[in-house]
């Protein structure tokens, strides 16, 4: 099994936006010394506690500072981008990364940026979008000559060589193109479904077992309508990690600290606004009151000594049916940063190591 990292980015609102990056820079450069294989950076728009939204700019600053860790977008939300504008933005960035980079796409989920961007998610046009970008975006780099594309959504022009030299050109660095990954976050996701259907990488945010479940039985219902067999040693499952000398070290670090803080005041109210606190949840009877931080790290996050976060990564990899890649959830540690580091250098040092032998294919 391989560890990497997945950055919403996420910081608290009050944090100073240029500090913020600095330290997520940072993070990127502790993690490629300590052998992470990838990190995954996400794009957000109207989300002060991801206040991201350009992740290839960080991925083209974070190259200058990393060697060997491999850096992906987590994900370009394909609705809010001009299709042949973002082909050409991530088929540079693939040349700057030199086999270091992996394009991840998404629909996006925050109605917040469908109304910034007038996409009508809720009947599902985010989705459509995604595929008719998508489907532009790799006619563009396949670069077979000229073409028309007349979309639902957008007109893509390849023209003829004009003036004896101008013409498209720029095509991806990795043939046929970069390693595309996908991300989702809905039950028996659509997404997911592409990326069964396409055979691109599936990433899935690690909550109970029937969540986790609907997305592995989303990638097989993709996969079958192109008669291909996904590969679990592709699937990157999400989850939040913190590890300490003890128990209730980590805790206390986690519960009581920005991991504790960001579920408590960010992500368990947009989970209940949408309706989704069910996925939580080990028993179904249990009211949605009792999903608290406390809860989570009890029943679902990857928190303890280097024995317990062992014991409770094998469960999740039995319970899943086995992935690949475990990505570590990253949050603002800034205020307590020799702990997170401790933890950091605890999972790729101490735990990992022992879970080498877990491949599923």
């Amino acid at each position: 099994m391989k560890h990497g990292l997945f950055m919403m980015p996420s910081h608290p609102p009050e944090r100073e936006l240029f500090q913020a990056h600095q330290w997520d820079l940072d993070c990127l450069s502790l993690a490629d010394d300590l052998g992470f294989s990838e990190a995954w950076i996400g794009e957000h728009y109207t989300s002060p506690w991801e206040p991201i939204p350009a992740p290839d700019l960080m991925i083209a600053q974070a190259l200058q500072r990393t060697k060997n860790i491999v850096l992906a977008t987590g994900v370009h939300l394909l609705p809010y981008h001009h299709p042949a504008e973002l082909a050409h933005r991530v088929a540079y960035l693939d040349h700057l990364a030199q086999g270091r980079f992996m394009f991840g796409i998404g629909s996006g989920g925050l109605p917040s940026d469908y109304e910034l961007f007038d996409v009508d998610g809720n009947a599902g046009e985010h989705r459509e979008m995604t595929r008719e970008s998508l489907d532009i975006i790799l006619k563009i780099w396949e670069n077979q000559g000229p073409f028309q594309y007349k979309g639902k959504f957008w007109n893509v022009n390849i023209p003829e060589t004009m003036f004896g030299s101008l013409k498209y050109f720029l095509t991806p660095y990795q043939k046929p193109h970069p390693p595309i990954g996908v991300a989702s976050v809905s039950i028996g996701s659509e997404t997911l479904k592409i990326a069964g259907e396409y055979g691109f990488i599936p990433l899935s945010l690690g909550l109970n077992n029937e969540y986790i479940a609907s997305h592995w039985e989303a990638i097989e219902e993709g996969a079958s309508r192109t008669g291909r067999t996904p590969s679990r040693n592709d699937w990157r499952i999400v989850r939040d990690v913190f590890v300490a000398d003890t128990d209730d070290e980590a805790y206390d670090a986690a519960v009581n600290g920005m991991l504790g803080r960001v579920w408590r005041d960010y992500l368990l109210p947009l989970f209940d606004a949408f309706d989704l606190l069910k996925v939580f949840k080990h028993d179904s009877e249990l009211p949605d009151s009792a999903v608290t931080p406390e809860y989570m790290a009890e029943h679902l996050w990857l928190i303890g000594s280097p024995d317990t976060v062992e014991t409770k990564l094998r469960g999740l990899y039995d319970a899943s049916g086995g992935f690949g890649t475990l990505l570590v959830l990253i949050y603002d540690y800034m205020d307590d940063q020799a702990r997170w580091e401790k933890s950091m250098n605890l999972l790729a040092q101490e735990v990992m190591p022992r879970l080498a032998g877990l491949a599923p294919d």
